[in-house]
């Protein structure tokens, strides 16, 4: 019998031959911040995803907190997308762009005129890492972010504008759809957190103005692009980035469900920090989470086929996200369709390098396998032939 993992499915205007995505990972590997040729060919080898989505892309440059990601706010990179969403089109994939900004996780080496980083606070994360240039040696590095600056109440719509704006850059690069990123402590998990959002605007305080920022942002993207080609990224009780714990915290998160079913977008992406050390998210929330949206649901956390699969029997989820196992091995849905053993990934290769190596030089097991195969002697090749 087929597995679940391996059956078509049609998500809002987009038919995905799979329900295996591969889930958006940083790899740090764009030069000028403009998709090249190594990243065309990165996301065309992983084609066999029912559905791709990419790195975060950075909608401005103050939304950026890594170096080398390829943004979606300019025409360079717009056509250097368009390379990308071709081939990966060209080898029967479809491909959705992560809008990314990353809020008060920066350095001043990444923002405009090297101001400061912004988020809802003048708070400090202590406990993350932006990937910069150091001051000292001016080599690119893991660096403590900045002291970021509040935005102003005036701002935040120009913010709303940068990601409208980046999805239909991204629509117009070809690719089949966008997702928000409002997840791991970055710009719109930092308004969610009521531990952190200490504002006393209409984007502060209140569950309701916590949640009024990112939610601006996805009716903007609808608008621009429509609710069948926009997806959200959210991570319910994350602590990534130097998030903690509030109060209503999962009532937050019912709220927001409860905003999004009344949206309509094409899905939801919930992820699951457990991989990142975080603790277990409270038994019921998914239930009351699900009884509140209906629509599409993917997650992201630590699955392999037989979790996956098993979610998916369980009517848990609609598609299954995975990260990793992506990396180093570039066929992994046949793969794992036809019961090979799969490689491990150099964790030492996985952002931050420019080049090839750990990014598009792991091989398919055909190719594995070919490689590994002696060449045939003068003798042994007569012998067949007689």
């Amino acid at each position: 019998m087929t597995q679940q993992l391996f059956q078509p499915f049609e998500l809002g205007a987009t038919s995905l031959a799979n329900r295996v995505v591969m889930a958006p990972m940083t790899r740090a590997r764009a030069e000028n911040e403009i998709p090249d040729a190594l990243t065309a060919e990165y996301y065309a080898q992983r084609a066999g995803a029912g559905l791709i989505i990419s790195e975060g892309a950075p909608v401005s440059r103050e939304g950026r907190g890594f170096l080398y990601t390829p943004g979606l706010f300019s025409a360079a990179q717009a056509e250097g997308w368009r390379r990308v969403t071709d081939a990966v089109h060209a080898n029967g994939g479809r491909l959705f762009a992560q809008l990314w900004h990353v809020g008060r996780v920066s350095h001043h080496s990444l923002q405009p005129e090297g101001g400061q980083p912004v988020g809802p606070t003048a708070r400090r994360a202590i406990d993350a890492k932006a990937f910069a240039y150091d001051d000292e040696t001016g080599e690119a590095a893991p660096l403590a972010p900045d002291q970021p600056r509040a935005l102003e109440t005036e701002e935040i719509p120009r913010i709303v504008e940068e990601f409208a704006r980046a999805a239909r850059l991204a629509i117009d690069s070809g690719f089949d759809g966008v997702e928000i990123h409002a997840a791991n402590g970055y710009l719109f998990d930092q308004f969610l957190n009521g531990a952190l959002n200490d504002r006393s605007d209409r984007y502060g305080g209140s569950l309701e103005n916590r949640l009024r920022f990112p939610l601006e942002t996805l009716d903007a993207v609808i608008a621009e692009i429509g609710a069948d080609r926009v997806g959200i990224r959210l991570s319910p009780f994350g602590r990534f980035n130097d998030l903690e714990a509030f109060d209503d915290e999962a009532e937050t998160w019912v709220a927001m469900a409860g905003e999004l079913e009344a949206r309509g977008p094409v899905y939801v992406h919930l992820s699951d920090q457990l991989t990142l050390g975080a603790e277990k998210i409270p038994d019921g929330f998914a239930e009351r989470f699900c009884e509140t949206w209906t629509g599409t649901l993917i997650a992201a956390g630590g699955f392999d086929q037989a979790s996956g699969e098993r979610a998916l029997v369980n009517g848990e989820l609609d598609l299954i996200a995975m990260g990793r196992p992506f990396i180093a091995n570039p066929d992994l849905v046949a793969r794992m369709q036809q019961g090979q053993p799969l490689a491990e990934a150099n964790r030492e290769t996985f952002y931050g390098l420019l080049g090839a190596n750990g990014y598009t030089d792991y091989p398919t097991y055909d190719e594995q396998v070919a490689r590994a195969e002696p060449a045939a002697s003068p003798s042994s090749e007569q012998e067949s032939r007689s």
